[in-house]
């Protein structure tokens, strides 16, 4: 076999010892420049034109980019979502695009699950009352958000792995724990000792938790707005730590407002990072309004974050490359159709 090569052009590590390692002796790994290189259309055109295989993080990769790689026949997501790659563009260059489906599931179903409790247990409430000048009283504030875990319905939108991950912590704690997710066949529930529901609607009426699970596809995009926020229970708490195309923030600002919703916890926005005009809520929530005091929190896509998560993209991704472009096989690969 001739030489391959992969390039990872945002330098997220500061070697290629682990990849050369797994990828083995057949495969020059490359860095491509400067370390978080904003952009592919900066990289020089003749190392663009050696590579086989792209490790890809934060970088777009659209139509112009890919006509950049001549020799490009595999591009590994350093991550779950996909929706950064054109994989049309992709698909009719007969290259393979696969995702690492397989880290920071752990990390995730925990944020979830920290932002659940951290807003029904009061304590982003009693946080902020704390910090006021003068700082509240020492006492407990009655509230909406504060609620026993054990008398709250908890709904899951979209039972993956992560999805999957939050409703064993959720039952855990008592909540009374339902799904909603077409894609799975029947047993699911039993299996997990869980109720499923037929329809979103359905999830969505006996949910005083909301916990959204879903990748950003065709099908996702947009499937809660107004409409569907309306279907809560008066009280309920949305939370989002997948995609923020999968949720009308406007909408769940005004349900907000309006306190048919008493709180939400977002690890993820409509568009990241947010460029002005920032959503109503952001900009709210930045600006400390007092409608919002112990209500919301927001996290910047932090939620896979930790060192171990880290560690799981370098070497999963690496191992994904090395199945795919030098091995032959199938692991993790995306098929075009795949929405």
């Amino acid at each position: 076999m001739a030489q391959l090569t992969v390039l990872e052009p945002e330098g997220m590590y500061p070697d290629t010892i682990l990849e050369q390692e797994v990828l083995g002796p057949a495969v020059d790994v490359l860095h491509g420049g400067a370390p978080h290189t904003e952009s592919l259309d900066m990289l020089p055109d003749d190392l663009c034109a050696r590579v086989d295989g792209l490790l890809v993080f934060r970088h777009w990769l659209r139509p112009q980019h890919i006509a950049r790689f001549p020799k490009l026949k595999v591009v590994v997501r350093m991550g779950v979502g996909y929706d950064r790659l054109d994989r049309a563009a992709c698909a009719a260059r007969g290259i393979t695009v696969c995702n690492v489906p397989d880290y920071g599931t752990m990390e995730v179903a925990d944020h979830a699950m920290s932002l659940v409790l951290s807003l029904t247990r009061g304590v982003i409430l009693h946080h902020d009352l704390q910090r006021e000048s003068p700082p509240a009283a020492w006492r407990y504030v009655d509230s909406p958000l504060i609620k026993r875990a054990q008398e709250q319905g908890f709904g899951i939108v979209g039972l993956g792995r992560i999805g999957t991950a939050v409703a064993l912590r959720a039952k855990a704690f008592g909540f009374k724990v339902r799904f909603f997710d077409p894609y799975l066949p029947n047993g699911v529930d039993r299996a997990l000792g869980i109720q499923r529901a037929r329809t979103l609607e359905e999830l969505m009426r006996g949910s005083d938790i909301l916990s959204i699970h879903v990748p950003d596809t065709r099908t996702t995009r947009g499937l809660i707005g107004a409409k569907e926020l309306a279907w809560l229970p008066q009280g309920a708490v949305v939370v989002n730590t997948a995609r923020g195309t999968s949720l009308d923030i406007n909408a769940l600002e005004a349900a907000l407002r309006s306190n048919h919703l008493a709180g939400a916890g977002l690890d993820v926005i409509p568009v990241e990072p947010p460029v002005d005009p920032v959503p109503g809520l952001l900009a709210a929530y930045r600006a400390k309004e007092e409608w919002l005091k112990g209500r919301v929190v927001i996290t910047p896509h932090s939620a896979f974050h930790t060192p171990h998560a880290w560690d799981d993209i370098r070497r999963k991704s690496a191992e994904t490359m090395r199945d795919v472009l030098v091995l032959g096989l199938d692991t993790n690969v995306i098929r075009p159709d795949q929405d």
